[in-house]
């Protein structure tokens, strides 16, 4: 079984640890607005399947230019 939240992946990412946990908090709201069926599968945990799905890359982040 695979775990929920991607700990290997965490250790070593290198890149904007606030930029991902934002993107995964981000992926979490929008899996529980559509009621992901992976969320309640995971008992709700739906910001360590972001994660997951992020640092997998089952689903991509990009920053917005803020000057916009």
């Amino acid at each position: 079984m695979e775990p929920i939240f991607p700990l290997k992946e965490l250790i070593g990412f290198t890149g904007n640890i606030y930029q991902i946990t934002v993107a995964a908090s981000r992926r979490a709201f929008q899996m529980s607005k559509i009621n992901d069926p992976e969320v309640e599968k995971n008992s709700g945990k739906a910001v360590s399947i972001g994660a997951r799905q992020l640092f997998c890359n089952k689903v991509s982040y990009r920053i917005e230019d803020e000057s916009k």
